[in-house]
């Protein structure tokens, strides 16, 4: 086989660079698909930690501890009494985004059990559809609805949302801000949605989790409940501390109508 001659040479290189940017385009134009949300301006809970105070909030103070939080979406379901179980069992708290439509009201029992047990019960808007896609009326009706469902079982009205499919924009914020809601995004995802194997749900959590993450699971879909136990243990054992999103943020507190990830 010949050496290749210099032109050969150089026109392999340029079409290697070529190809280089191409993938990087590529993959920049896949970003918000993939993470199923806008670009937004978001706030880690790590920078909310910079109140210089003595005080331990709760069990454990994030400052120190390796902290990451699990939470849910879409519930209450049929999986959410076996959850619950799992959560009480190794002393894990969590936080519910929960639908009003079929859940809340399906499921008024389970609402006042999460509440009752620790969780930090938020919302997840009433029907889940899309916020951006909405009139700022019908976003305000979204939210309030699940808001006033959820404090007439648990009696507390829920600080914290995270928005279906994590589609925000500047109207979400300000109505969010107006009724008094944070929204929570994810930093982990196991795209439970797409299968029924918990070990490949455990797979894909452990790989993305570090410290101070917000890991996105739902309760609802048959593969996640049973993912569960190993996703506890395995993350016990790497020296992490389970928070709900306020620990997460603790000794800070989440801003009304800001976004957290």
């Amino acid at each position: 086989m010949p050496f290749p001659t210099r032109k050969t040479t150089t026109s392999r290189a340029a079409f290697r660079a070529l190809a280089a940017v191409a993938v990087m385009v590529a993959v920049t134009a896949l970003t918000p698909a993939l993470t199923g949300c806008t670009r937004v301006e978001t706030t880690a809970p790590s920078s909310v930690r910079t109140t210089d105070v003595k005080a331990r909030f709760g069990t454990v103070d994030c400052r120190e501890a390796r902290c990451i939080a699990l939470t849910f979406d879409a519930g209450p379901s049929e999986h959410s009494a076996r959850l619950l179980d799992i959560l009480a069992e190794e002393r894990v708290p969590a936080t519910f985004f929960l639908l009003g439509k079929r859940h809340i009201d399906t499921y008024p029992e389970l609402v006042r059990r999460m509440a009752d047990e620790g969780h930090e019960v938020a919302s997840h808007t009433w029907t889940h559809r899309i916020l951006t896609e909405l009139e700022p009326e019908e976003i305000r009706e979204e939210l309030e609805r699940t808001n006033d469902a959820i404090e007439r079982l648990t009696g507390r009205r829920p600080t914290l949302m995270r928005p279906p499919q994590g589609r925000t924009d500047d109207t979400v914020h300000g109505i969010s801000r107006d009724l008094g809601l944070s929204e929570v995004l994810w930093s982990v995802t196991a795209k439970d949605y797409a299968t029924t194997d918990p070990d490949l749900i455990t797979r894909r959590v452990l790989a993305q989790s570090s410290r101070d993450g917000i890991i996105l699971l739902h309760d609802l879909y048959d593969g996640t409940v049973p993912a569960v136990p190993g996703i506890i243990d395995a993350l016990k054992k790497r020296g992490y501390v389970f928070v709900t999103v306020p620990q997460l943020l603790a000794p800070g507190k989440a801003e009304p109508g800001a976004v957290y990830r």
